[in-house]
């Protein structure tokens, strides 16, 4: 027994005892053997360009990783073979985390656990990753039992040092043992607990035409304010909150919206949701643009509309997630806008900021930090003699702020709710949030990445499920119609009878935030017949059915 890890191995010990059982799979890996004389502890890889050190502390042995350089990447991953059937595995180490600089990119340590079937092809598993951005206080023991998926013959742990200014972690103790399954946690309600617990909110009656009753505010019933813990949302007290809900459009297209009022209190009051996406337009807010723009009050109408749809929303316990909908990239015009509807709504705390619908087709440079953005290049060749002030002035386009500048904008009034940022693909992709392109909340209760799920999307696991284990997540938009897109070629599109169970099975499984599209009977995909809300069979009732609770399965394989 060594004598610095006395309480780490009374730890342990109290770990594997109900597993005793069975034989340890990897067991008491201290890394003190090496029977080759290589320098290096048996059974585990070579760490490139001299990042892994195998280090020596009283009669202790261990491996250290180094960051070589600010940005690198470190991994030393261990693949441990898995006999067939094995239902659980009960895992611990040590770990120690010294000289931790993050840096500006928002850099961590890591130990990522993950499961291969027998042609190592990985395997989806619901195993959340730890991220460390401090050091620790000397060694600490690491202990969980982790549910095998079906199939599985590999398990990898992969201690990483991922793209930190400066660092070190000491990896020691390895300990892997078969064990039987954990029972299950149960699926949280479709309406998270906290977000109703003790209230009795106001019912009303939804006319079948017209506009619903305005009312006061009713702060009694307004849901707790939220703020970003880990992968999670959170109300003051620590308790996780789930957004479940509908998008309601129209006021992106519409300066007096369809239905807008009577939509929200249904969707909530009937469909059991919890958060309203509410698509809005800009130039409409400030009473701005000619196309469909009739106002003569500089927008205050509209502003009134959409102050009204929060109010019936958060007397009923609910969420808004307020989404500048337009595309593309940031516009100069919307930080204005951010300044100004986040000082509008500044802590109230039923509304979310969704800072602009679905970016495409820019860099994740441009997307993060903004930068000029083409909008159609000049025809001719004649930029060839131009100078590259001229070229410039030639192109047609925009300075973008990037989302960090509308981030930046909206807290600059002082407000810390929580905002939405959709990564690029039209809001799909999620990739480069990881690759060094997070935003950066220095004063706000935090950030949700968003994603945007169809049929046609695929990838799901690189494009968005491994931002999730790192960070909360919406899926602002998500939806499948009968009746394929004309857009897409049809062999591109997955039907909506198998899509929709899986998507709402992933969503469950790893209790995404998210937002069906669309609570609208034209707006495609449809989730309603008509204007007397009856679901549609082939989207509308699932999420019906799983905003009231219903559980679906986890898909045999991910898009």
């Amino acid at each position: 027994m060594k004598p610095r890890r006395s309480l780490t191995a009374l730890l342990l010990a109290a770990l594997f005892a109900a597993a005793s059982v069975h034989a340890a799979l990897v067991a008491n890996s201290s890394m003190d053997a090496d029977a080759d004389r290589d320098n290096w502890p048996d059974a585990w890889p070579a760490v490139a360009n001299h990042a892994g050190t195998w280090e020596t502390e009283g009669a202790n042995r261990f491996i250290r990783l180094t960051s070589p350089r600010p940005g690198a990447l470190v991994t030393l991953p261990r693949d441990i073979d898995l006999p067939a059937g094995t239902s659980a595995v009960e895992l611990g180490w040590n770990q120690r985390i010294t000289n931790l600089d993050p840096g500006a990119q928002s850099g961590d340590v890591r130990v990522v656990i993950e499961f291969f079937d027998a042609n190592r092809q990985k395997l989806p598993a619901d195993v959340p990753t730890a991220y460390y951005r401090e050091n620790s206080a000397g060694w600490e023991p690491k202990t969980g039992t982790v549910t095998v998926p079906s199939g599985a013959r590999v398990l990898r742990v992969t201690p990483a040092l991922v793209r930190v200014q400066s660092g070190t972690l000491d990896f020691d103790d390895l300990v892997v043992t078969p064990a039987a399954a954990p029972t299950p946690a149960p699926v949280a309600a479709a309406a998270p607990p906290i977000a109703r617990s003790g209230q009795k909110f106001p019912r009303v009656e939804v006319p079948a035409k017209g506009s619903m009753p305005d009312e006061p505010e009713q702060k009694q019933y307004w849901p707790p304010e939220l703020k970003v813990a880990g992968n999670r949302l959170v109300d003051p007290s620590g308790r996780e909150v789930w957004l479940q809900g509908v998008n309601v459009p129209s006021l992106e297209w519409s300066i007096k919206g369809e239905s807008v009022d009577r939509s929200i209190v249904t969707a909530i009051q009937d469909w059991n949701a919890n958060v309203i996406r509410l698509p809005v337009k800009g130039a409409h807010w400030f009473g701005q643009g000619k196309k469909h723009n009739t106002q003569k009050d500089g927008g205050a109408a509209y502003r009134e509309i959409v102050d009204k749809a929060i109010r019936l929303a958060a007397n009923r316990g609910a969420y808004v997630v307020l989404d500048l909908h337009h595309y593309r990239a940031p516009r100069p015009e919307d930080v204005e806008f951010w300044k100004d509807a986040a000082a509008r709504y500044k802590n109230h705390p039923a509304v979310i900021f969704d800072l602009l619908n679905e970016p495409h087709g820019i860099p994740w440079e441009t997307w993060q930090k903004g930068g000029f953005v083409e909008e159609k290049k000049k025809d001719g060749d004649e930029d060839a003699f131009l100078s590259e002030a001229e070229k410039r002035e030639n192109k047609r386009g925009f300075d973008s702020p990037g989302m960090q500048g509308l981030l930046d904008a909206a807290r600059s009034t002082g407000a810390r709710n929580v905002v939405v940022v959709g990564g690029l693909d039209y809001a799909y992709s999620l990739t480069g949030v990881l690759e060094g392109h997070a935003l950066t909340d220095r004063t706000g209760n935090g950030i949700m990445y968003a994603t945007h799920v169809y049929p046609w999307k695929k990838g799901w696991q690189k494009r968005f499920l491994d931002a999730a284990e790192k960070y909360p997540l919406l899926v602002g938009e998500v939806g499948g119609d009968a009746k394929k897109m004309t857009w897409l070629p049809a062999n591109h599109q997955e039907n909506v009878d198998t899509w929709a169970p899986a998507i709402l099975g992933v969503i469950q499984k790893h209790r995404l935030n998210w937002t069906a599209w669309c609570f609208h009977p034209s707006a495609s995909p449809r989730m309603l017949t008509g204007w007397d809300y009856t679901p549609t069979p082939f989207w509308g009732q699932p999420v019906k059915d799983a905003l009231h609770g219903k559980e679906f399965p986890y898909p045999a394989k991910l898009r």
